[in-house]
């Protein structure tokens, strides 16, 4: 408390303020703490003994201080009642205006984000806007145009292939060969055939000479899918290829130059293999040039309702189906679900819910069980905590008694735990006396 022209300091010691300079901290709100100053030295004398109270409030704004000549019949206090309602009024007026530019500011911004979309590349061949895929595209306009190997990485279903048949298509080769080749479906005996060829008598049923992926996609791309999973004794021929630019043909003396760019996709993590001796260090890193990390389902969420209204009109027309809309819970459930399965998971579900509607409306309950919740389905668990882990603990307990054809030995071992304790686990559920041995 300030009274008249004289303070405490932290000790207690009152201080003479001379001159009588009045200054308020001007805040955004009407309740604003004040401090007493004369000048830079006086407050920097004040602020060491804790005379000064700065303002709680987060947006200081600035200060209002006024200098009057030391008049005893006046009082401080009516100076600060005054000073207080300017000093609201105009913190008010100033963050009016604050907030005045920073909407004009967040509309800029938002503009300036807008036009960018209007001008981002975005593919015809792949469905999604979200920050994540425009990030990946980014990166498709960049490499499509030259020879770069490109390793495309992310989880199974995700849509790698989608990207490489784009890369192929805004490149100089898009009217050449555009040969894909699942390298985890060719049987491990022919895998070698399948890609470079064979002429005939190389094996027994070789009646002729066969050209390889390879060869057939000579002056186009060759898309290796699941490159992750070929041979270890092919995988050195594919390095050769890679680096020379040649192949050489199953029971074939000699080589032959080919012009192909490789796009390989794999959902392992090849650093993995690596270490575990599966796959090749060397060709880990011809192939991992210009790498690609394709985004899963789970982290574009926003692309979840262009997917489906993409894959409604599609099945609608395959199936002959008039599906006008997907409704609101539909929708809250699907967005809601972590999708495993990523785009090829979401692509069945809508499929089936095509099939299953009545109405022209793909409702909640024609999703898969996968995706339902206790709520959508009307089976969500009731009681307390302790209730439902003593429910969970006796679901456990009777199937490993099950399992264990009533042996508590048995079933001790199977939980990792003591017979003693399972005893006394079944002794508190009532179980004890349902399982004799």
């Amino acid at each position: 408390m300030i009274d008249d022209d004289v303070a405490r300091g932290d000790g207690g010691e009152r201080v003479r303020l001379p001159a009588a300079a009045l200054g308020l901290a001007v805040c955004a709100g009407a309740d604003a703490d004040v401090f007493f100053s004369a000048d830079v030295e006086w407050m920097d004398y004040l602020a060491e003994r804790k005379l000064i109270r700065t303002a709680t409030r987060r947006d200081v704004l600035g200060t209002l201080s006024v200098d009057r000549p030391t008049q005893l019949e006046r009082r401080l206090d009516e100076d600060l009642r005054f000073l207080t309602v300017v000093a609201a009024l105009i913190g008010e007026a100033v963050r009016g205006r604050r907030d005045h530019q920073e909407e004009l500011e967040q509309l800029r911004r938002e503009n300036r984000r807008l036009e960018e979309l209007a001008h981002c590349y975005l593919p015809d061949s792949i469905i999604g806007t979200s920050r994540e895929m425009r990030h990946v595209y980014d990166l498709v306009q960049h490499v499509a145009s030259g020879p770069t190997t490109v390793l495309l990485r992310g989880e199974s279903g995700t849509g790698k292939e989608l990207v490489a048949r784009e890369i192929h298509a805004r490149s100089e080769r898009a009217k050449k060969p555009w040969v894909a080749v699942n390298c985890a479906t060719l049987p491990e005996q022919l895998v070698e055939s399948e890609l470079f060829g064979h002429v005939r008598g190389a094996f027994t049923g070789a009646h002729g000479q066969r050209k390889g992926c390879f060869e057939m996609a000579d002056g186009g791309t060759i898309f290796l899918d699941e490159v992750g999973e070929i041979p270890p004794h092919i995988q050195a021929k594919l390095l050769r290829v890679l680096q020379e630019g040649e192949i050489h043909r199953l029971g074939d003396h000699s080589t032959k130059k080919i012009d192909v760019r490789v796009i390989a996709a794999t959902n392992v993590e090849l650093e993995r293999a690596i270490e575990v001796g599966k796959f090749r260090e060397d060709l880990y890193y011809r192939l991992n040039v210009f790498p690609i990390h394709v985004p899963p389902l789970r982290e574009r969420v926003t692309d979840i309702t262009l997917l489906a209204d993409h894959f409604v009109d599609k099945y609608a027309k395959i199936h002959n189906r008039s599906v006008v809309r997907i409704s609101t819970p539909a929708i809250e459930l699907m967005t809601s679900y972590h999708w495993p399965g990523n785009v090829r998971e979401l692509e069945n579900c809508i499929s089936r819910a095509v099939l299953l509607t009545k109405d022209g409306v793909i409702r909640q309950h024609q999703l898969p069980p996968t995706l339902q919740t206790g709520r959508s389905s009307g089976t969500a668990q009731k009681g307390s905590f302790n209730d439902m882990m003593m429910a969970f603990e006796r679901e456990i307990l009777l199937e490993a008694m099950k399992d264990a054809s009533g042996n508590q030995a048995k079933a001790a071992r199977v939980l990792k735990t003591t017979p003693r304790i399972l005893g006394y686990a079944l002794r508190r559920h009532g179980l004890l006396d349902r399982f004799s041995r």
